[in-house]
């Protein structure tokens, strides 16, 4: 398989009035083309800032981040980032959101007219093109903010916890659509997550990471088949790695 991002002795410390804090690191890691992997760590473990300076958007104090084998030095427009905010700008209608995003790469939006077809439809917001950010619930805010990271069919697809403030069956049905639309694309996903359930539930492989100074402590390999919809909760496997991971943050004293 091909390294789509290597990560090599990258930290991050952060100057504050009391001196130098460690956020993350140093960690390494490499992650393969189409895998769909999970962050999974306690608040404040620096996994969001992991995932800001694979995106560009953050610099490591030290080390080096590859993405398909060329250095991150600063933000790129070949990859796609949803956040756990709507990143939707209110002035404009789901469609008008959803175009920005090929907008500002000089894309003309008629190009793309049926992949954002195609997009709305497998997230349901068919019929919904002309609805603004205040008319959507929070689920279809997150739903058009998918399509908007999306569409312009990004290799890369970097997840902060986009569903951490839905309600749970909300939160399940996203789950749904973002795994068909990983499953039909593969992209490589990374998606920072506190939930163990939910890393469990999408990925081929979670890391989990100890809480500050956070650092990669373990990495568990998902083998289990997809789809994986509500039945695979009741899977010994399933269970059996909610179990060990579980176990896992108990021993750092976080549950």
């Amino acid at each position: 398989m091909t390294t789509a991002i290597q990560i090599q002795g990258v930290s991050k410390v952060f100057s504050t009035d009391d001196g130098p804090l460690v956020a993350f690191g140093p960690a390494d890691l490499d992650i393969q083309e189409g895998e769909f992997v999970s962050l999974l760590g306690p608040s404040g473990c620096g996994k969001s800032t992991l995932l800001m300076m694979l995106a560009g958007l953050e610099k490591p104090s030290s080390g080096q981040i590859f993405l398909n084998q060329t250095p991150v030095h600063s933000p790129r427009n070949d990859i796609g980032v949803m956040f756990q905010e709507s990143t939707l700008v209110p002035w404009r209608t789901v469609l008008g959101n959803i175009e920005l995003q090929l907008e500002l790469r000089g894309e003309r939006s008629e190009n793309f007219r049926e992949q954002i077809d195609s997009l709305l439809n497998s997230v349901s917001l068919k019929g919904m093109e002309q609805r603004m950010p205040h008319e959507l619930s929070g689920g279809m805010q997150q739903r058009a903010a998918l399509c908007q990271a999306l569409i312009h069919q990004p290799q890369t697809l970097l997840l902060d916890e986009p569903l951490g403030k839905l309600d749970a069956m909300t939160r399940e049905n996203i789950r749904g659509d973002l795994q068909r639309l990983w499953l039909d694309k593969k992209p490589t996903v990374v998606m920072v997550t506190h939930s163990i359930e939910e890393a469990v539930q999408m990925s081929t492989r979670v890391y989990l990471i100890s809480p500050r100074p956070g650092k990669i402590d373990k990495v568990v390999d998902i083998e289990m088949d997809y789809p994986r919809n509500l039945a695979v909760k009741q899977d010994q496997r399933f269970i059996q790695y909610l179990a060990d991971i579980h176990s896992v943050f108990h021993s750092y004293g976080v549950l």
